[in-house]
């Protein structure tokens, strides 16, 4: 069993910056790929960033691309998401995620590929 725990969400302003980290807990070591997710209100949720188990590996969706950087402390058990050039169109709940190893992958955004998700940072842009 694996529990995650999202924190680092808040209020912040257009242009700035917030890092979100996510905790793991429980059997680490079988965490494989780990990612993040993020949820508007009234849309869909959407990946934004994805680290492989290497943590060489990382894919940043098109979206958010040149704004957000994903990165793993293993030592830590933690990911973290930074969010930089924050932008009003940012506000959303995010969630991490995680994929054990071993079992199937359906591709970096697809939620099929994940085993568990944790409950969420909301993340308000606003001045």
């Amino acid at each position: 069993q694996v529990g995650l725990v999202e924190s680092g969400g808040g209020l912040a302003q257009p242009g700035g910056f917030l890092r979100l980290s996510c905790a793991a807990s429980g059997t680490f070591f079988s965490i494989s790929t780990m990612s993040w997710y993020r949820q508007a209100l009234g849309k869909q949720r959407e990946g934004v960033s994805c680290i492989g188990p290497s943590d060489q590996h990382t894919v940043i969706a098109d979206s958010v691309k040149g704004r957000f950087t994903i990165s793993r402390d293993s030592a830590k058990n933690t990911v973290y998401l930074q969010i930089s050039h924050l932008q009003p169109e940012d506000t959303a709940a995010y969630y991490c995620a995680a994929l054990i190893v071993g079992r199937s992958w359906y591709g970096p955004f697809d939620e099929k590929s994940y085993d568990y998700w944790g409950q969420g940072t909301l993340v308000t842009v606003s001045s």
